[in-house]
């Protein structure tokens, strides 16, 4: 019996690649960068399923260029490059991985804020110039963590993660979500305040949001002015969620002291984007999610999707789960 034939549009880890291949018929795009969307277009055509990036436009012209897709798996939790109603609208379950790399993306949110607030991209490259030539009291000086004030806007599972390692810090937590929770008062010692009142108190606010029409350019130039001088932004979320253009201002202006983002809009940041320029902003190119354990599980999660679909069987992580209440018959 023929297996099914799938698209995968860059290499995964090879504990998910191997159940793909023993499943299907799998053709995987083998570049560094993403498939052109010409070649995109060309596969979906006798693709009975697609295993996509973030980096992959999988909207209604694609979606609708193949008549024989019976699934799309989404390596990542995010599905915004997919066009979920057109996928809905033809019965085709997406899949993605939740959950999974929570932890690795708090563990990189305080990796961030830590070499923030102790400046230490600019160390490294004092010393890398040959500048450090003594011990000076007033050298590279940054921002106490113990005691600070922490604003996480968004608190899924995300945002409570980031919030459990602050406790460590001994930091009063301030939590800005459309969902208070007050379980999470008594439980974490969150206090749940408004979008306001966060940014003029926080020493640090990082974002935990996902990329909505609410959430686009949630930061922007009244925001950042509503920071303190030396208040430090950390965004491990979406680029798009900050106004770079206002972000870049800021910093350059002094209005906040510092940011940290492992995201960007647009994403890959250009090697010429004015934010590049800047001593106190640091980026890194999205790498919330990279350590061997998250990137395994979800290359699982992401294989255990694509085949329950192929097989006809509901997706153990669905993103469009109306698409099992539609009639398709």
């Amino acid at each position: 019996m023929a297996k099914p034939h799938v698209f995968v549009t860059r290499a995964i880890p090879e504990k998910g690649l191997a159940m793909v291949r023993e499943f299907c018929d799998a053709e995987v795009w083998p570049e560094e960068l993403p498939p052109p969307r010409a070649v995109i277009l060309e596969k979906v055509r006798k693709a009975e399923g697609l295993l996509t990036l973030l980096t992959d436009p999988i909207d209604a012209e694609v979606i609708n260029a193949g008549p024989r897709l019976k699934v799309i798996s989404q390596y990542a939790v995010g599905v915004n490059n997919i066009d979920l109603e057109a996928a809905t609208a033809r019965g085709i379950p997406v899949g993605h991985t939740p959950g999974v790399l929570t932890e690795a993306t708090a563990d990189l949110t305080w990796a961030l804020l830590m070499a923030a607030a102790r400046r230490l991209a600019e160390g490294i490259a004092y010393v890398k110039a040959g500048r450090w030539k003594t011990w000076g009291p007033m050298l590279l000086l940054g921002a106490e963590v113990w005691g600070a004030t922490l604003g996480i806007i968004g608190f899924g599972r995300i945002g409570r993660a980031v919030a459990r390692r602050a406790a460590g810090f001994h930091m009063r937590v301030l939590v800005h979500t459309r969902h208070p929770d007050p379980a999470a008062t008594a439980e974490m010692g969150v206090e749940f305040v408004s979008l306001e009142a966060l940014l003029r108190q926080a020493d640090f606010v990082t974002l935990h949001t996902p990329l909505t029409e609410a959430t686009y350019h949630l930061i922007g130039e009244a925001e950042l002015k509503a920071m303190k001088p030396t208040a430090i932004l950390i965004n491990t979320s979406r680029g798009p969620v900050v106004d770079s253009q206002a972000l870049y201002r800021a910093l350059k202006a002094g209005e906040i002291a510092y940011a940290a983002l492992d995201v960007t809009d647009p994403e890959p940041i250009p090697a010429d984007d004015p934010l590049l320029t800047l001593d106190n902003c640091l980026i890194v190119p999205h790498i919330g999610s990279a350590t061997r354990t998250a990137r395994e599980r979800m290359a699982t999660m992401a294989a255990e999707n694509l085949i329950a679909g192929l097989q006809g069987k509901p997706l153990p992580h669905c993103a469009n789960p109306e698409v099992y209440q539609r009639d398709c018959s």
